[in-house]
């Protein structure tokens, strides 16, 4: 499902312009990139929580020059659902089992 899918949903469900619905859209997507570029994690209730992670300084190796080099530490951004969300997940995707 791409952006465009969701905002003809929501459109469709709600009968408000797409137009309207691309615009809201537009603004949660900013306004939760712009919470959690300043540290912020955001918190839906009965959805999930866009969390931000730290991640440690690591040694990585570059195999084409042979050589090892530091990553440093960083931020980056993390979704959590929530126990609900993931439980109904769980319980009705039917997975396709290779034979």
């Amino acid at each position: 499902m791409t952006k465009a899918d969701i905002i003809n949903e929501i459109a469709e469900k709600t009968g408000i312009e797409k137009v309207a619905v691309q615009a809201t859209v537009e603004a949660f997507m900013k306004s939760v990139k712009s919470k959690m570029a300043d540290g912020e994690n955001v918190y839906l209730r009965g959805f999930g929580s866009f969390i931000v992670k730290k991640r440690a300084e690591k040694t990585g190796r570059n195999i084409s020059k042979n050589t090892t080099i530091i990553i440093p530490a960083h931020y980056i951004p993390s979704f959590k659902p929530a126990k609900t969300f993931a439980e109904k997940v769980k319980k009705s995707v039917k997975v396709v089992e290779k034979a």
